[in-house]
């Protein structure tokens, strides 16, 4: 969920070696590209960080994580997960050809959400066709997605992580119908310090869009199990275009 967040990291947990686990691609440095760079340097893994502007503009970001400032098309050069966390209506202006280089069975995380009114305008995909947000997605950038962090602020990537088993530990909803890249992705949430529950497949992902029960929820695994559980599909007037 995209709000104002502050820029500061999060030290290394103490006594806790650093250490290249995974290749991740970031396309888009906003508030949820940014805390995500954050963390997931902060847990050692190898982060390519891309937006829309250049990779002049996110000198500061390289600085402050160690992460590597490359353009939108190297993103994803031989990322195991890529995560693509840019408004909705720039979607299509993403480069052709974006995973060609990515390593086999490159998960692609979505983080989008639709805002009609709000930023992004109608889209008749969505609209017309009543398809989910991340299946327009995927037929934009020509590969499968799990939809995760979509409902998560911004803030909480980096405040509101805990170990597993703590008693306040969140849980995020994750969509996808390839099973095994949304292991991959609930393995690497688990290592940030949330829960996850399998939201289904993209078909489903609408039980997490935007207004449903669940977005924005900061709850454990059985209340964000209920919120999904408990979702229309209908869409309320402020949310179409």
């Amino acid at each position: 969920m995209t709000v104002p967040a502050g820029n500061r990291r999060r030290p290394p947990i103490p006594g806790r070696a650093r250490r290249a686990d995974m290749k991740i691609g970031i396309i888009g440095a906003g508030n949820i590209g940014g805390n995500l760079t954050r963390r997931l340097t902060a847990l050692g893994h190898d982060v390519s960080v891309a937006n829309s502007r250049g990779p002049h503009t996110l000198k500061e970001l390289a600085e402050e994580t160690g992460a590597t400032p490359v353009r939108a098309e190297e993103a994803a050069r031989g990322a195991e997960v890529v995560v693509v966390t840019v408004p909705l209506k720039a979607v299509p202006d993403l480069p052709s050809g974006l995973f060609d280089e990515a390593a086999e069975g490159v998960a692609v995380i979505d983080t989008g959400n639709y805002y009609p009114q709000q930023r992004d305008g109608r889209i008749a995909g969505i609209e017309d066709e009543g398809i989910t947000e991340s299946r327009w997605t995927e037929r934009r950038i020509g590969h499968g997605v799990i939809k995760a962090f979509n409902g998560t602020y911004a803030q909480d990537i980096l405040d509101r992580h805990r170990p597993a088993g703590a008693p306040d530990r969140m849980a995020l909803p994750v969509a996808g119908d390839d099973e095994a890249a949304k292991r991959k992705v609930r393995a690497l949430i688990d290592e940030l310090g949330f829960d996850t529950v399998d939201a289904g497949g993209i078909d489903d992902s609408w039980r997490q869009q935007p207004d449903t029960p669940v977005y924005g929820l900061r709850a454990g695994v059985e209340a964000v199990t209920k919120a999904l559980a408990d979702a229309s599909p209908e869409r309320k007037p402020e949310f179409k275009g």
